[in-house]
């Protein structure tokens, strides 16, 4: 059967089409896909023995998913130890498989994951080879570039650089003296004419007269021409300058070589002092003059083409600032690396487990470029290859950047510059460099000093001998003595100096006894409106996840962003963690980056997507590495949380709100990442409740720094206290009436105090009282009624008075006043001349009004005459 080479693409019926998504053919190498799409080169070949196959691959982007397999005729999957491809770094590796008689189906599958702006770099193969297959008579020529002496030779050999060849040679032709070509080369190129970015210079040690001289060199391989019209020419060599100074923590000796000062003593890079009595040197790295490279320092270029490194050449210094130098091609990395055997913080200060700072390296900047140039920065740990830990991408100006280090062990930094990523024979960005001006490392073991600061002095009759505080404890410049920080502050790393060296803690929370941090105990409490509210998150207080809405990439790739929460931790110790398994995870025994924090992200891409047997998760980020405090208002720290973005609606209870920071710093977030989490009592919600995100930033986050999330739970409620339920009680029956306590509704709270039990208590009926209103109700009316006739009588004599007036008012004067009778006719009233006499009760006057019935029988009554007193006659009256 006849082999064949088939590069197939895979639609995942996106906006954009993935048909030119395929590997590509690079001259010695093949090159895969860089975008989402997933591209697979196929190779069928049928043996006619059990053979081999073999081949190289350079996998340094971790964002690209790269898979090889086997199957036979029927589709069977033969058994390999391990389809995924481990990450090479920045060297190229060998994959060896053993291959079954008869048909074979070879496959290499790629699928770049690239929610960034920032493409990853493809994945290389080259040199394939197949044992087991049959013999052949024929032989095929050799592609243009390669060569064979021999005929029949199984290998075709590639033409050295500045010759060529063309198909089926037998050897390579010398270019011409204006001519130049690459490895492999089918035709020469004219040389160009040469420009300031076709050399470089460097400096000489400094002599005993304390002078450097600057020497200028050709970029190798030099392909320019000087004989060109408009040519430059290579400046001369020779010029003598002043050498820099030494750096700090170094001394001239005989003004040509700088040596570090022994220990107990500092410079600024002249002369050794010994710190004075009561301090100690504070030991690190800092190198800001370059007139050689430090022997902490090691430079190198590696050679993509050749899959070398190449010890000549690399970064070179330059007095004030290093630079990066030329290698063979603009694809080629300029590596520079520093060593760091390990670190030793002051003796003054003692480290505990906790969000301590075992250090920090800093370093100054700048990126001169016209095309995507790239400058990584990578830390590895004992011995490991690191990983890139930031990268910059084109023009920079001139920043610091910062990197805590949190962990002792012995370290190695590494920048590499890289002037492009496009495959291509012409070198074209030679002027693009990356400058270092400076590099400072703190805490370094076997490091120099350039200051001193006070420590606490020990019992030892040595005034000068330094010791450690205790944990959580100060320094007190004026008498070098330990002093405890206050409650609720926490000591401010590796600056123990002066009481203000302990930070108070963030509302909500509290210190820890070595005073190394503040935590919460997943409780809060606040008062409100004469009420106090008690929380209780300790249910919640384990890492709980949450995921995003899913995304898709510009070529249709499905992906969301996986959060962990730990809310409050464990007294100080972050639960949350993120993993990075894009191909380690199912190779075994690999190793995968963690990140553990308070809150931290992850992207990922669902099995269902990929098609692999567990979710791939990458790019894990921590979110929150402190917890600033815990409050109801939605400023602190300069962090808002907004209450727009969560609108609480008809909710009374005022959302509980975790503040946190990031120390990790980015390009575009300088300050650290930050993060507010609003915890919101739902009782609908039980357990873990609901985390959600702002609707418009269903990510998180909508500048890519800052982090809003809401959590609504029944666990987010306040305790129950007194005034969260009310009582009802029943009707008297029979003397008897319950008393029941039911909660407020809604109810928003929960635990606290439970409900008082039913109570019974002894009541008067309501027929007891009924009789009495009516008793009442027949008294009133009686009472009513005598009144009545009372006034009514009343209103009798008065009209029976006022007519006898009016009649006696009407007499002519002449006319004597007729006699009085001595008897009262029918009709009139004994009382008229009794009430002026004497004065009665109301008793008194009833009895007056029933004496009327003892008449005569001729209708009058028998009433006793009176007479006038003090001369008062009718008349008178």
């Amino acid at each position: 059967m006849a082999t064949n080479l088939v590069s197939e693409d895979m639609n995942f019926d996106s906006v954009e089409n993935c048909t030119m998504s395929k590997w590509v053919p690079m001259g010695d190498y093949i090159a895969s896909n860089r975008d989402e799409c997933t591209a697979t080169l196929v190779y069928a070949v049928n043996l006619k023995q059990s053979g081999t196959v073999s081949f190289e691959y350079f996998y340094p982007d971790p964002n690209i998913y790269f898979e090889f397999y086997i199957q036979n005729d029927q589709c069977q999957a033969a058994d390999v130890d391990s389809r995924w491809m481990k990450v090479t770094e920045n060297e190229w590796q060998t994959n060896s498989v053993q291959l079954n008689r008869g048909n074979n189906v070879l496959y290499w599958k790629t699928t770049a994951f690239s929610v960034k702006a920032k493409l990853p770099k493809p994945v290389l193969l080259r040199n394939i080879m197949i044992t087991g297959v049959a013999y052949t008579s024929e032989c095929f020529p050799c592609n243009p570039g390669t060569y064979a002496s021999n005929p029949g030779t199984s290998v075709c050999s590639i033409c050295p650089r500045n010759t060529f060849t063309s198909k089926g040679a037998t050897g390579c032709q010398e270019c011409s003296k204006e001519q130049y070509s690459e490895p492999g080369s089918a035709s020469c190129m004219q040389r160009p004419p040469c420009t300031e970015k076709d050399y470089f210079y460097t400096h000489t040690p400094c002599n005993t007269d304390g002078q450097t001289q600057r020497m200028y060199k050709w970029t190798e391989p030099k392909i320019c021409s000087e004989d060109t019209e408009g040519a430059v020419k290579l400046p001369a060599s020779g010029t003598k300058t002043p050498c820099p100074p030494c750096n700090p923590g170094y001394f001239q000796i005989n003004s040509s070589v700088c040596e570090p000062c022994p220990y107990g003593s500092y410079s600024n890079g002249s002369v050794c002092t010994k710190c004075p009595a009561g301090t100690e040197p504070i030991l690190g790295l800092e190198y800001k003059w370059w007139n050689v490279l430090p022997s902490d320092m090691e430079t190198s270029i590696l050679n993509v083409e050749k899959d070398e490194y190449e010890k000549t050449g690399g970064w070179v210094v330059a007095e004030d600032h290093i630079f990066s130098g030329a290698g063979s091609s603009d694809r080629d990395y300029i590596i520079l690396t520093l060593n760091i055997a390990g670190f030793r913080p002051p003796q003054s200060i003692t480290q505990v487990s906790e969000n301590r700072e075992i250090g920090q390296l800093s370093f100054v900047f700048e990126m001169l470029c016209t095309e995507a140039c790239e400058l990584y920065f990578m830390v590895g740990m004992d011995g490991r290859s690191g990983g890139v830990v930031e990268s910059w991408v084109g023009q920079q100006d001139k920043q610091p950047y910062h990197y805590i280090i949190q962990r002792n062990s012995s370290v190695s930094f590494t920048w590499a510059f890289q002037r492009t990523s496009q495959h291509g024979t012409e070198r074209r960005f030679s002027g693009d460099i990356a400058k270092i001006y400076s590099v400072n490392v703190t805490n370094v073991m076997d490091g120099v000093s350039s200051y001193c600061l006070p420590c606490a002095l020990g019992s030892s009759d040595s005034s000068s001998l330094c010791t450690s505080c205790p944990p959580g404890n100060y320094i007190d410049k004026a008498s070098s003595s330990c002093f405890e920080c206050p409650v609720n502050t926490y000591l401010e790393s590796h600056r123990p100096y002066g009481k203000q060296a302990c930070v108070s803690c963030g509302p909500g929370t509290k210190s820890n006894q070595v005073h190394s941090l503040c935590y919460n105990d997943c409780k809060f409490i606040y008062k409100h409106d004469n009420r106090t509210f008690r929380y209780d998150f300790s249910a919640l207080k384990n890492a709980t996840s949450y995921s995003s809405a899913a995304s898709f990439t510009p070529k249709g790739l499905k992906y969301y962003r996986e959060f962990q929460i730990g809310l409050c931790g464990n007294k100080g110790t972050k639960l949350a963690t993120c993993i990075d398994n894009v191909t380690d995870i199912r190779i075994s025994g690999a190793d995968s980056k963690t990140v553990t924090s308070f809150i931290c992200q992850a992207t990922i891409v669902s099995s269902e997507v990929m098609g692999y047997k567990t979710v791939v998760s990458s790019q894990p980020v921590s979110l929150a590495d402190q917890l600033l405090g815990v409050t109801i208002q939605t400023v602190l720290n300069n962090i808002t949380s907004p209450e727009k973005i969560f609108p609480r609606g008809n909710n009374v209870l005022r959302d509980v709100i975790f503040f946190y920071r990031s120390t990790e710093t980015t390009q575009v977030c300088s300050t650290g990442r930050a993060t507010t989490i609003r915890m919101r009592c739902d009782p609908l919600k039980v357990g873990s409740g609901v985390i959600s995100a702002p609707s418009k930033c269903p990510e998180g986050t909508c500048d890519g720094c800052t982090f809003h999330f809401l959590w609504e739970s029944a666990e987010a409620c306040p305790l129950c206290t007194e005034m969260d339920f009310h009582e009802i009680a029943s009707a008297c029956i029979h003397g008897i009436q319950k008393t029941t306590y039911v909660w407020q509704q809604p109810k928003l709270c929960k635990d606290g105090i439970t409900l008082p039990e039913e109570t019974v208590g002894i009541c008067t009926t309501m027929d007891f009282w009924l009789k009495v209103g009516i008793a009442l109700g027949i008294c009133a009316a009686l009472l009513l009624i005598v009144i009545t006739c009372y006034f009514w009588k009343k209103n009798q004599k008065l009209e029976y008075k006022y007519s006898k007036l009016v009649i006696n008012a009407n007499m002519k004067e002449s006319e004597l006043p007729a006699a009085d009778s001595c008897a009262i006719m029918e009709g009139e009233d004994a009382e008229d001349d009794l009430i002026f006499l004497s004065k009665k009760t109301l008793f008194g006057k009833i009895k007056s009004f029933t004496s009327k019935a003892h008449r005569t029988s001729d209708g009058f009554d028998s009433v006793p005459l009176k007479p006038s007193s003090q001369g008062i006659t009718d008349m008178d009256l």
